[in-house]
């Protein structure tokens, strides 16, 4: 992995682990290794608030290496949240990891899920949270996928199995509000996220990442910036599930085993 590092001509890396340095042995074997051949970079990575706490020498470790961004998926900011979605975390927990991370000075991007059971003042309530904190705060609609511990017990709730709609913007679960109105909350609420980010003072930051990209060539970035409208959009999402259907998730066996939880059989398993 470190020689793989080596090879990396580009500045950033995105370490790619769903729950970085959950082994703490591993994840300090690699800093060294990284460390002894004198690799610098700017490392981003994705874990969770119970994982940083338990081995934050590892993370701060890294952080010494020049990690900067850190994804954090605290999911919910209630304890019935937490326990919804089968997070196996305490909220005190959640929030302590979240200061932890503001306390090794890391970039902090947060996770919150929404529900499809939320009504309007749990929405507004999200807002109000999120433009409470500094951290860049995203929002994903709650979606069961096959190979989850969710998908036995949920599958059979979804009104579309449509695979299109399984991308975490839609409702594929039963919503409280009426779908039309759930769509505005959450389109409303992502405006919110949007807003925060693009203050005066974040518009002289992108104003001269843009021009840096612009100087290279690179334009996407900058087009993005006047397409949320087009890409969030509530009557869009709507008319979504009125497409016709080319395929169709099926739905899980009757019958669950360990097995039914794996997209793949481990190979053990399988043999």
């Amino acid at each position: 992995a470190a020689e793989e590092l080596k090879r990396i001509r580009e500045p950033g890396v995105f370490l790619v682990d769903d729950v970085a340095f959950i082994h703490a042995d591993h994840g300090l074997a690699l800093a060294e290794e990284v460390a002894r051949r004198g690799i610098r970079k700017q490392y981003y990575l994705e874990t969770r608030g119970d994982v940083l706490l338990r081995n934050r020498e590892v993370f701060r470790r890294w952080r010494e290496l020049g990690l900067q961004y850190l994804f954090l998926g605290l999911e919910a900011v209630d304890a019935e949240g937490l326990r919804r979605y089968r997070k196996r975390m305490e909220l005190d927990r959640s929030f302590e990891g979240l200061a932890c991370a503001r306390s090794l000075g890391l970039t902090v991007a947060v996770n919150l899920i929404a529900d499809p059971a939320w009504d309007a003042e749990r929405f507004a309530a999200v807002r109000q949270w999120a433009q409470s904190v500094p951290e860049i705060v995203h929002l994903t609609v709650n979606t069961p996928y096959p190979g989850t511990e969710t998908w036995p017990s949920e599958a059979a709730r979804c009104v579309t199995r449509d695979y299109r709609l399984f991308d975490v913007q839609h409702a594929v679960l039963p919503t409280r509000l009426p779908l039309a109105q759930f769509y505005e909350e959450l389109v409303r609420t992502q405006q919110v996220l949007a807003r925060k980010h693009l203050g005066w003072r974040a518009l002289c930051k992108t104003a001269w990442h843009a021009a840096r990209l612009l100087l290279h060539g690179q334009t996407n970035f900058v087009r993005m910036l006047w397409k949320f409208h087009r890409v969030y959009n509530a009557r869009r999402q709507l008319a979504d599930h009125q497409r016709p259907v080319q395929y169709e998730l099926s739905l899980p066996a009757s019958s669950q085993t360990g097995r039914s939880l794996y997209v793949l059989p481990p190979a053990s398993s399988a043999r």
